[in-house]
């Protein structure tokens, strides 16, 4: 049976490259990084290296990066630190309805601490509209957070823009782009935010290790105590191998960020073309342009999409209905019912992600398969019939 991934938003494997460059640290060099000995100061220098190698992946400097377990901890991170450095100041926090559970979960936790957490409108593609924001800033307001690219439905949010209104007002602003970083140009400077999360596993690094850029100056208070590894703000003796993955993996997806945009964007603009040809009824999640060049999200009626997932995977396609985090979850996706789309359309979502190895033949291979599969499952529907959708798409 042919095998097709497309489901590269959720994790992407370990390059081959990348697991080169891990093996050294893994067998022959072991010595603790704050191990003052020939042995420790080996694993130093590479640790140096690789954040050396993050940071310029987005226009950093070294200390201003600071290795995590991955974009759930750089998440938490941000909001509880600055919440817990800052609630002097004020207890206010802005954010979206269509973030990672990794950020929507922590601004839970603070509001049952006596945090207040305003979830900021989006439209229909999932956009924000800096207007909005504006008015919704306060003197209390301490930190706004905000996605750079929704890993559902792939909508770039215009961070530039939203960055500069906290930055007029003296607000720290954090995006997640973990859907970004080795996909799209990312430069911290350019956006003018003061954190951002990322994390290896969706650039063909290992899993288990991130990073967060912390710009030099902001207050953030560390979740956890310990030693004194990574500026006192990280303690926990380093994943080397893991960092040393990491510096790797971006290294190469920097590297080769041109091509292989322009790739994916015409191999998505295909897919999405095709589907809307062969496939009535269905409709394209997200933003048509400002969307990530990997990413294609589809609603189609009259079907459950988890039915659709299950009958693909027995063909040998991977995909996904949302997020990986969230797929054992009976909840509809919080991303669509956000954007407004009808519950009965939400049942019905599919999320395609496209990555290094993904062909036009495996692209063709998933088509064929999908016409098939949706016309054999509406065939038994007991919603199509009479059944209408509950606002215009």
């Amino acid at each position: 049976m042919r095998k097709v991934y497309l489901d590269y938003a959720a994790t992407t494997p370990v390059r081959p490259e990348v697991w080169s460059a891990m093996e050294p640290y893994l067998k022959e060099i072991y010595g603790n990084p704050s191990s003052l000995h020939s042995f420790g100061r080996e694993s130093r220098n590479a640790i140096e290296s690789a954040r050396e190698k993050v940071a310029k992946a987005i226009s950093a400097k070294p200390e201003e990066i600071i290795f995590t377990s991955g974009g759930t901890e750089s998440n938490n991170m941000v909001l509880k630190g600055v919440a817990f450095a800052l609630q002097d100041k004020g207890k206010h926090i802005i954010t979206t309805p269509i973030e990672h559970h990794a950020v929507l979960e922590p601004c839970h936790f603070l509001e049952k601490l006596g945090f207040e957490v305003t979830y900021l409108p989006v439209d229909k593609y999932g956009l924000v509209d800096p207007d909005d924001l504006k008015k919704l800033v306060r003197k209390d307001t301490i930190l706004i957070s905000i996605m750079h690219a929704n890993n559902e439905i792939g909508t770039i949010e215009p961070i530039k823009e939203l960055a500069q209104i906290a930055k007029e007002r003296d607000i720290y602003f954090h995006t997640d782009a973990v859907q970004t970083v080795g996909h799209i140009p990312v430069n911290v400077n350019d956006l003018g935010i003061d954190f951002l999360s990322i994390s290896a596993h969706k650039f063909y690094g290992p899993k288990g290790i991130g990073a967060l850029y912390i710009r030099k100056g902001t207050k953030v208070y560390p979740l956890l105590h310990g030693g004194e590894q990574e500026g006192r703000r990280r303690a926990g003796t380093e994943n080397l191998a893991g960092i040393v993955g990491m510096g790797k993996a971006i290294e190469l997806a920097v590297s080769e960020l041109e091509s292989e945009m322009k790739r994916l964007t015409e191999l998505r603009d295909y897919f999405i073309s095709e589907v809307e040809r062969r496939i009535p009824d269905a409709y394209l999640n997200g933003h048509r342009e400002k969307r990530l060049p990997n990413n294609i999200n589809f609603s189609f009626a009259y079907i459950e999409g988890e039915a659709l997932l299950l009958n693909l995977d027995m063909e040998g396609i991977g995909v996904s209905t949302g997020s990986a985090c969230s797929s054992s979850s009976l909840e509809p996706s919080h991303v669509l019912s956000a954007i407004g789309v009808p519950v009965e359309l939400v049942h019905g979502s599919l999320r395609f992600t496209l990555g290094l190895w993904t062909t036009k033949e495996d692209l063709d291979y998933t088509l064929d398969v999908l016409e098939r599969v949706v016309d054999k499952l509406r065939a038994i529907s007991p919603y199509k019939k009479g059944w209408t959708l509950k606002s215009e798409r």
